[in-house]
């Protein structure tokens, strides 16, 4: 099947600048239609796959700007397929939520939403790394002008921190991108090239390899957001519009830890070793420390938003733990936390409908008497979350600490705890927010709507498949990881371990 992924990148985009035209309403319905293009060309790629080709697929590579270099080339493999898929899920049920729950100005929220949806399709189907952080740094954009026009009352400052915040990554990201290309010509003798699959031909200095690794981990560490760098998290989730919140905290956080894999560990092998022990431990302390901040926090937003900080910082350990199994339980893990989390936000809004707008588990309580549907589908998310044996997230953490066990045997031991604290935090909001006394702030008892189910109804589905059958995500996954040419084979060079190639089984 031809798939031209310049068309699954720009359709968002197209769609919702056509729908700027239009008046009312009607805007956010083209918005929707661009969004269900993209959808449909990504589970069209998802179910054309070849699992058993090697590298990547659906090419797209020519000249864009000679002179510097960069090339406009688009492709996709096991590493970022399913996260492609995910991204074009998501931000279909936002357009959705847009539509049935109209918002003010919905032709600029539509076009925003789809720049972003185009930015995030671009950084990950770049294989050009000056490309790469195009996209990279024009994802955020939209969000920004999102929360600083439709946020709540504190918008302002939470933008600038924000915007602070990033900066200073991007930035540091775009001087190492540059900085790359030109030592890589320097070093061969050649023309100037950004293209990855040649920048990972060459082998830099070793001192050399941790100034730029750490600029763009650092990039890529405040994007998620990790421990140490996410002082812009808390403002930004209580001030971001929910349709926008659902989408920047499903997916833009993945970018940064596809970062890590499709940039760093090829380009960078002997830094990615260097630095395995201090981001392994950074990751433990961000598991611990995010488990416990939801734990102590009231409001909804908040603790989804620490529990995102402790499931990335779970991502970010089998990512380096730079083993097989820790890099796709990574991979499944990332798709399992967007799956999960965004809904999570929409049943954020309707417990706050229900409560004169409260979003605190303190005001809450009792809303499962008169909604005994919308309380059984936030149960099947809340338990998604706790990687119980049989859903997605238990895949992907067994795999990341099966990882992190070959690597670091106490940090693996450490990071167990978070798994015991998620049930913790995640329970405690739900029976606080759905069971117990009706709250102080509840003034209306009613079940999900039909517009409702529209929405979360269908991402619950996707959920409960994805728990049932993550072996496709782990035979397309395998396909990078142990392929003919192994993600970590540089690294296991470096450390003295030349890797043999694995056979096409799936993992078990």
């Amino acid at each position: 099947m031809t798939i031209h992924l310049s068309i699954l990148v720009f359709a968002p985009l197209a769609f919702a600048f056509a729908g700027t035209l239009l008046p009312g309403r009607l805007a956010g319905y083209l918005g929707l239609a661009g969004s269900l293009v993209a959808l449909g060309l990504s589970v069209a790629m998802l179910l054309d796959f070849n699992q058993s080709a090697d590298g990547l697929q659906y090419v797209t590579d020519d000249k864009w700007i000679s002179a510097l270099g960069i090339r406009w080339s688009l492709g996709v493999d096991g590493l970022n397929l399913w996260l492609i898929g995910l991204t074009t899920l998501v931000f279909a049920a936002s357009s959705l939520w847009i539509v049935l729950r109209p918002v003010e100005r919905p032709g600029q929220f539509a076009f925003l939403m789809g720049l972003a949806e185009t930015a995030v399709l671009g950084a990950f189907t770049a294989q050009d790394l000056l490309l790469f952080v195009l996209f990279f740094d024009l994802m955020l954009v939209p969000f920004l002008f999102l929360m600083f026009g439709w946020g709540g009352p504190e918008r302002r400052s939470a933008t600038i921190k924000m915007i602070i915040y990033t900066l200073v990554g991007s930035l540091l990201m775009l001087a190492a991108a540059v900085a790359t290309g030109v030592l890589a010509a320097q070093q061969t003798d050649g023309g100037l090239t950004f293209a990855l699959s040649d920048l990972s031909k060459v082998s830099l200095g070793a001192g050399t390899q941790r100034l730029l690794f750490a600029a763009f981990a650092l990039a890529f560490l405040i994007k998620m957001p990790a421990f140490l760098v996410h002082g812009w998290m808390p403002d930004a989730y209580r001030q971001m519009p929910l349709p926008a919140l659902a989408a920047f905290s499903a997916v833009l956080s993945k970018v940064a830890a596809y970062g890590f894999l499709r940039v760093a560990l090829p380009l960078f092998p002997d830094a990615a070793v260097d630095f395995q022990t201090i981001l392994m431990i950074l990751s433990v302390v961000g598991i611990i420390y995010g488990s416990a901040m939801a734990f102590t926090a009231t409001n909804l937003r908040l603790i989804l938003g620490y529990s995102s900080l402790a499931q990335l910082s779970f991502i970010t350990l089998g990512i380096f733990s730079l083993t097989d199994q820790g890099v796709q339980g990574a991979l499944i893990q990332a798709v399992n936390h967007g799956l999960v989390v965004a809904p999570l936000f929409f049943v954020v809004l309707l417990a706050a409908e229900r409560a004169g707008g409260a979003e605190d588990v303190r005001e809450l309580g009792g809303l499962a008497f008169a909604g005994p549907v919308l309380a059984s589908l936030t149960l099947v998310l809340a338990l998604a979350t706790l990687a119980i044996p049989g859903s997605a997230n238990f895949v992907g953490e067994f795999f990341i600490l099966f990882g992190a066990f070959k690597a670091k045997l106490v940090l693996s031991v450490i990071a167990f705890t978070g798994v015991a604290m998620a049930s913790v935090y995640m329970l405690r909001a739900y029976i606080r927010t759905f069971h117990n006394r009706v709250g102080p702030a509840v003034v209306a008892g009613r079940d999900m709507t039909l517009r409702d189910g529209l929405i979360l109804v269908p991402l619950v589905i996707v959920i409960v498949a994805f728990a049932l059958y993550p072996q496709a995500a782990l035979r397309d996954g395998e396909q990078a990881v142990r392929g003919k040419t192994p993600l970590l084979a540089k690294i296991d060079a470096t450390r003295g371990a030349p890797r043999a190639v694995a056979s096409t089984k799936a993992a078990p």
